[in-house]
């Protein structure tokens, strides 16, 4: 576990920061926000940012995701200074912490951590030869394919394996190939030097030297242009990289991950994929299985979901009836685990038993037909005006003939009628920005449609 501090707080932070020390972590310290970036864009990696709630968390928080650093924030204050807990986590940290700091708190937040990273649920027999294969080849420094469709988990298997190594001590840094655009990803993995390009303004060390001594997974390496290709082949090869502009070798000692949902002996006889560079990559393959192919994990798998979920909405923990554990076991989970997840987020903010019911899974497609928990003469007062195009009809059939803004309109407007008019958690269910529903319950307000005041239905 590695952790950044960042500021002061008449020593209490540091008082934090010691505890940490105790209990296995490694600390960095930060006087200011700047000088945190500066660490971070200089390879100085972490698990876990602890912040004085005095600093500018909005614009460190935003500049994390400018940069695709993706890093937990938690927030520390005085334990009296409400108000500025309250504010940070509006800001987007994770957790706030009170200070003077509680030993036994600070040990359960690195063990959170720590828990969410290596957390592998993997019970049904079909997965129990991949779970042994992995064990067999993570304490070796071989690079690894791990494939398998969209959403069945080749993150959290990444990070399984290196959490399983000799390496478990250095950083574990991801880089998503197909999220980031073309022209960056080289600069990405390997650095620039200032004044490399337009926008340069300082030297960036790059995920390959931001990993060395660790591990770096290539997600979705499929994607990467065939010139990058030509690039990553000679760094595994030479186990060296030159940062953009720069003219000096850098030597650096990573274990190579890399995934794909592709079949990627296709990619390599359509000439999409180097064939020397998928052998590079393939030498040891572990392919996983869709979430429908190992059934016995389902219902342990949305329990976690449910239970992750429940803590960061400060709901109580629920289980799940039954009847939604025979609903979830039933469904074909074409999105797989990733889909999973996003049906239970959204059945723990619906569920209104003491159990998780079968009426809070909305399955992939089921969304718009679905009825609302409320029907339409409880939600409104008979005065407000509605807006007579969108329709409660159910089917693919009431798609057909209708506009893709209407569709989108009637989803909305169902999402955050479920919801009770809680902008944050209809946004976290459409999968949007809570900037983005914003505009366009504006626009919507403005075509003259009623729109339930923030909070309520």
């Amino acid at each position: 576990m590695r952790l950044m501090i960042i500021g002061s707080l008449n020593g209490h932070i540091s008082e934090a920061g010691k505890i940490a020390l105790q209990r296995g972590a490694k600390v960095i310290h930060c006087e200011d926000t700047d000088q945190a970036f500066g660490a971070l864009l200089n390879g100085k990696s972490a698990d876990l940012v602890m912040i004085d709630v005095k600093q500018k968390i909005s614009e460190f928080i935003e500049r994390l995701k400018t940069e695709r650093i993706h890093l937990p924030v938690i927030a520390c204050g005085v334990s009296t200074d409400a108000r500025s807990a309250v504010k940070a986590i509006q800001q987007g940290a994770k957790e706030y912490i009170p200070l003077p700091p509680d030993a036994e708190l600070i040990a359960a937040v690195l063990e959170a951590v720590t828990e969410e990273n290596n957390s592998m649920i993997a019970d049904d027999p079909a997965m129990k030869p991949i779970i042994t294969l992995a064990n067999k080849v993570a304490p070796s420094d071989a690079t690894i394919m791990i494939t398998g469709e969209s959403g069945t988990g080749k993150e959290v298997m990444s990070r399984y394996i290196h959490n399983k190594s000799k390496r478990k001590d250095g950083a574990f840094i991801a880089v998503n190939c197909a999220a980031i655009p073309e022209n960056l990803l080289e600069s990405e993995l390997f650095g620039h030097e200032k004044g490399a390009f337009t926008g340069a303004t300082g030297r960036r060390i790059g995920k390959f030297e931001e990993a060395s001594g660790g591990t770096i997974l290539l997600d979705e390496v499929s994607e990467m242009h065939p010139l990058l290709q030509a690039k990553l082949l000679r760094a595994i090869q030479e186990k060296e990289i030159t940062r953009i502009g720069g003219n000096n070798t850098i030597k650096v000692d990573v274990r190579i991950l890399a995934t794909s949902n592709r079949n990627l002996q296709e990619s390599v006889k359509k000439g999409d994929f180097r064939e020397d560079l998928y052998f590079r990559l393939n030498v040891v393959n572990i392919p996983l299985p869709p979430l429908r192919e190992r059934p016995s994990d389902i219902v342990r798998l949305a329990q976690f979901f449910a239970d992750k979920f429940s803590e960061s909405n400060d709901l109580e923990r629920k289980s799940i009836s039954k009847e939604a554990q025979e609903k979830l076991k039933s469904c074909k989970w074409r999105g797989n685990i990733r889909e999973l997840e996003n049906t239970m987020h959204r059945a723990i903010l619906m569920s209104n038993e003491n159990e998780i019911e079968a009426g809070a899974i909305f399955i992939q497609g089921d969304e718009i037909s679905a009825p609302s928990p409320l029907t339409n003469s409880q939600n409104r007062t008979s005065g407000e005006k509605q807006d007579t195009n969108i329709q409660n009809t159910s089917g693919v059939e009431s798609f057909i003939g209708r506009k893709i803004s209407d569709v989108e309109r009637e989803m909305i407007l169902n999402t955050l009628d479920q919801c009770l008019g809680n902008r944050t958690h209809a946004a976290n269910i459409l999968g949007i920005s809570i900037r983005t529903l914003r505009n366009k319950l504006n626009q919507y307000k403005n075509d003259g449609i009623n729109i339930p005041a923030a909070g309520q239905s």
